[in-house]
């Protein structure tokens, strides 16, 4: 008999465990339907000895001090500055918009910041309240860095015009008046020195921990025994899509070693306009390693279907509506604790994540 059945070992699942076996002394088993833990953080030496993700690339960032000290219990960390360009009409941008980028596109030479932002104030839309993606960018930035930056790349993303989709959407890119080209404005921008999933097994390494990788939730019906579960699934898939199913993307990864030193000039470039791929990232740039060879990712989003993992909820009006049914019914239930981004149905960044599994953990343990 278990205290706690923690349904997916990603970081939703990993830090409850790790919390409720340390911090609460409770016992816990952890299932996972893969044949890893981590989740879509996963990553692995691949035949080369290159630090590869699997899953897409997960560069850690916070502002949260909670946050960075909780997982500084289980790894050292390497600095690193997030660094994307995007390139338009064959050349390289800065991205996100920054001076550079402005002096760049448009041909000018502007030096101060005020002459930055009174430039963009000359180009963008009023909108006072915008209600969509591509309406939050014209209000931003303008007609055309929003046709050559975002239109495109976030109609490849999601494969729905941004006029569809949440304001939410490009909100969360920043943009700069000055020449800082670093991706997050963030307190904390590092990466595990160990990497994410020696990270994850030092977070699991406790005798009241049970692990269970190739396990559906499903088919463990009657075999496992517990008091509450933590289900850290899609919502939808709990009840069976009961409701109809949520949106989702997926993604595909193509993976590829290169028998030279680098690849790129920086770890990241956005395609917003061109080719099916939405980007490419080579490692090397993020875990400094010193090889002669190379990898890169190239990334292409996907419709979600049947054997794909179901990477980002959709933020639609539609999606919005059948969401609240399924919570509805979540909170008729009393013993089965929804928690994570398919299990809220939320665009969760990693650090975001953690802090809601740590209050969580707070709020099981005060009772």
């Amino acid at each position: 008999m278990y205290d706690y059945l923690i349904v997916g070992a990603g970081f939703s699942g990993v830090v409850l465990a790790e919390r409720l076996a340390n911090g609460a002394k409770k016992k816990v088993c952890i299932i996972d339907k893969r044949n890893h833990i981590a989740g879509n953080a996963y990553d692995y030496y691949n035949n080369d000895n290159i630090l590869v993700h699997k899953f897409g690339p997960h560069w850690f960032h916070t502002n949260n001090d909670e946050v960075f000290n909780y997982l500084s219990n289980f790894t050292e960390w390497i600095e690193h500055q997030h660094i994307i360009k995007s390139k338009v009409n064959g050349k390289l941008y800065d991205f996100p918009i920054n001076k550079n980028t402005i002096n760049s596109f448009f041909n000018v030479s502007l030096t101060k910041e005020e002459e930055v932002k009174d430039f963009i104030d000359s180009k963008k839309e009023f909108i006072k309240n915008p209600k969509n993606a591509e309406e939050m960018v014209l209000s931003l930035l303008g007609k055309e860095l929003y046709e050559s930056f975002y239109l495109n790349y976030t109609i490849k993303q999601w494969n729905i015009h941004p006029k569809e989709l949440a304001p939410s959407i490009t909100a969360r890119i920043p943009i700069r008046f000055n020449n800082n080209n670093s991706y997050f404005n963030d307190k904390y921008q590092v990466m595990p020195k160990i990497g994410y999933t020696k990270l994850f097994e030092r977070m699991l390494y406790n005798k009241n921990i049970t692990l269970l990788l190739n396990t559906d939730f499903k088919e463990t019906f009657g075999t496992i025994k517990y008091n509450k579960l933590i289900y850290t699934g899609a919502i939808d898939e709990f009840f069976d899509n009961c409701f109809g199913e949520l949106p989702y993307r997926s993604l595909k990864f193509e993976h590829e070693t290169i028998d030279k030193e680098y690849f790129q000039e920086c770890q990241q470039i956005n395609f917003p306009n061109d080719y099916s791929y939405t980007r490419i990232v080579e490692w090397k740039h993020a875990t400094g390693q010193k090889l002669n060879k190379t990898s890169i990712l190239k990334e292409y989003p996907v419709e979600y279907q049947k054997g794909l993992e179901k990477f980002y909820p959709i933020p639609m009006a539609e999606s919005n509506e059948r969401l609240n049914k399924y919570l509805v019914k979540a909170k008729q239930i009393n013993n089965v604790i929804f928690c994570g981004r398919l299990a809220e149905y939320k665009y969760y960044n990693m650090d975001q994540v953690i802090a809601r599994s740590l209050k969580l953990f707070k709020d099981l343990t005060s009772k």
